[in-house]
């Protein structure tokens, strides 16, 4: 019999552990555990579904009520916005008073801040681009901190959970408005994207961040469902109908463009649609599956790549009929690639000329400026396209010229011209100047990244003949980017752009809120098991592992298997085992849940094999057996959905334990 192994339990003896190892559907006689829950799926109990799309860069919100879910609305227009930036998303930015208390969101919280005066700038706290630290941090935990602008140090938890309250708030406000009477949280399902690559730590995140800010509570966790960015891209983009995209790929012309019309043009053209049906703010999802759906057969597939501020996530679906449900063929790939890569490129093109230990200096003693610098920027990026040849001009805050006199003794223009960098001038007018070639550059390493994991992706054999590939996320809009992927497909696949390719996600995500059973099946991301120990067999087990106990010989840290990494689970799918205290007054089992990349491990001490969570059953307020009955937890691990859930029943009265899988390092 193989036991669980006991890392850190109260008791020395192991706790033994029964059950097949593979993944077991549900028996029958535990339907009735999911009745409720599959009520739950089907959203029957909420009036409306709301998306919150978090984004890096930008985030905003889209709502459809389950009565018409062909009408997905987007967000109020905002206060504020850029030139030249045109969209129904404010930017992911937030602002907090001296004493922590949060003021403001979005356009307003960077308007606030640059219109105060740098000494009293220098005590506020302001955070931009934060979301990406739950991607880089290793061990994220719920004390997890993050930096201001002024260098001071604020927890992540707090900041996620006020970015959330404010877009329940001006969600709520919205419905409100729109019933004539105060909209009740309770008929809400919301809906939260994150990427795909995003480990189960920071789902786990989001979903703590979430029940912070009171969106949902604890007792009700399926109120909340966590989507994937671009599984929810790839339910939106079923129903585009040709008018409401720009194909790169068609050799015929299309909507009246012909293919060998400049990306740039097409793409103009495009936006210009969107901006002229921009004032209604609903959009019709028609019931139909769009005409391009209509083309993919049983079996088709087609690559979805969201490229967004922070990360680019690649996933690759298969279409099912009759119903079109979507089957992922190969786990979500990508990496942090996303556009604020590019601003790091031009903060490190400022260092080389400028020098890094002023441009350090500046952000923390003008952090303002320092943003709107970033600002114009950001509109200069935009501009940015392949076949460009007149120069971009970049506005200086005057504080920066002023400063850097300060700092260094001499001008901004004197450092200009003796540093090395070419491509860069100085304008009469107070802007640098710079040469298109100058822009381009910036791009190439992000741009690079993200070809160079397509090309790998494209090579594996899972990913064989791919029909469409549908760049979607604020990124896709670069014509930079469109004509790099142009170039490495050379015509492999049908290169397809939504019209409306900031908001693809967040309608995505309404649409997957409506309906969470749409996509079928997924990949693992990796392999998880627990440790366990075996019966000790000569030759096959490594001596090292050798336990003799009670005259019985153990092989202690096997890798007992849930799951193995890229390996196929449907949705509802579930992985059964059975677990004994070792005392029978034992009131918790913890057992520590192992990961790897590698989908085939022997042991929880094989290199590359994490402890990443633990699994709680909670025995408490349930009766022991009788003496001498030995007490048997079965326990339910469902791998198939947007996050890992367990269920536990005690076998000897049928009765459910509480069951918890925590993520989050303590």
């Amino acid at each position: 019999v193989p036991c669980v192994h006991s890392g850190a339990m109260a008791t020395p003896s192991p706790a033994k552990s029964m059950g097949d190892p593979g993944i077991t559907p549900l028996s029958p006689t535990h339907i009735q555990v999911r009745d409720t829950d599959q009520n739950a799926q089907t959203g029957a109990s909420f009036i409306v579904v709301v998306a919150i799309d978090f984004g890096t860069t930008s985030s905003g919100y889209a709502y459809a009520f389950v009565k018409e879910p062909e009408c997905i609305h987007t967000m109020r227009r905002w206060e504020g916005g850029d030139p030249g930036v045109s969209n129904q998303k404010t930017p992911t930015t937030i602002l907090l008073t001296p004493d922590r208390k949060f003021h403001s969101f979005g356009y307003a919280a960077r308007d606030f801040y640059h219109d105060l005066d740098p000494t009293e700038s220098k005590q506020w706290l302001y955070l931009e681009k934060f979301k990406m630290k739950l991607h880089t941090t290793a061990n994220l935990s719920i004390d997890t901190e993050l930096h201001a602008a002024n260098g001071k140090k604020v927890k992540a938890l707090d900041i996620f959970a006020y970015a959330l309250a404010f877009f329940k708030e001006q969600a709520l406000k919205e419905l409100s408005d729109q019933a004539g009477a105060d909209f009740d949280n309770a008929d809400v399902r919301w809906v939260i994207t994150v990427p795909a690559i995003w480990k189960m730590p920071a789902k786990q995140f989001m979903r703590e961040a979430a029940y912070k800010a009171s969106l949902v509570c604890r007792e009700n966790p399926e109120q909340l469902i966590i989507a994937l960015e671009p599984e929810a891209a790839s339910i939106y983009c079923r129903k585009l109908r040709l008018h409401q995209m720009v194909d790169l790929g068609a050799k015929t012309s299309m909507n009246g463009y012909s293919p060998t019309d400049n990306v740039g043009s097409v793409m103009t053209q495009a936006k210009e649609h969107v901006r002229r049906n921009r004032q209604s703010r609903t959009f019709l999802v028609e019931n139909v599956i769009g005409e391009l759906w209509s083309e993919l057969t049983e079996g088709d597939r087609y690559v979805v790549v969201d490229c967004g501020g922070g990360t680019v996530d690649l996933t690759v679906h298969q279409i099912r009929m009759p119903e079109g449900h979507l089957k992922e063929l190969y786990k979500a790939s990508g990496g942090p690639y996303g556009s604020i890569g590019i601003d790091y490129e031009f903060e490190k093109l400022l260092c080389k000329i400028f020098g890094q230990d002023f441009i350090d200096q500046f952000k923390i003693k003008r952090p303002a400026a320092w943003v709107d610098l970033m600002i114009a920027f950001e509109s200069r990026k935009r501009a940015a396209a392949p076949d460009r040849t007149n120069p971009l001009n970049i506005n200086l805050p005057f504080s920066f010229i002023d400063y850097y006199k300060k700092f260094r003794g001499h001008s901004v223009e004197h450092a200009l011209r003796k540093s090395n960098v070419d491509f860069v001038k100085w304008s009469s007018q107070g802007m640098l100047r710079m040469s298109p070639d100058a822009m381009n550059a910036l791009f190439k390493p992000t741009i690079d990244h993200i070809i160079q994991h397509l090309r790998e992706l494209f090579d594996k054999p899972e990913v064989t003949d791919i029909k469409f590939l549908f760049l979607v996320g604020g990124f896709a809009e670069s014509p930079l980017l469109q004509r790099a992927v142009q170039d490495m497909l050379q015509g492999r696949s049908r290169i397809i752009i939504p019209h409306d390719v900031g908001l693809t996600i967040l309608k995505g995500a309404v649409l997957f809120g409506l309906d969470p059973g749409v996509i079928k099946v997924r990949r693992s991301p990796l392999t998880y098991g627990v440790g366990v120990l075996n019966r000790f067999v000569e030759g096959k087990h490594p001596p090292e592992k050798l336990l003799v106990k009670d005259g019985t010989r153990w092989c202690t840290d096997v890798f007992d298997t849930f799951i193995s990494a890229d390996q196929s689970v449907a949705l509802g799918e579930t992985v059964k085992r059975s677990y004994t205290p070792a005392k029978p007054s034992q009131q918790v089992i913890v057992i520590h849940i192992y990961c790897s990349e590698k989908e085939r491990v022997a042991f929880i001490s094989d290199p590359g094999v994490r402890k990443c969570g633990t699994l709680r059953l909670d025995l408490s307020g349930t009766e022991a057996p009788a003496p001498g009955v030995r007490r048997e937890i079965q326990t339910l691990m469902q791998f198939g959905d947007t996050e890992i859930r367990a269920m536990a029943l005690d076998v000897s009265t049928s009765r459910s334990v509480k069951a918890s899988i925590d993520f989050l390092s303590q």
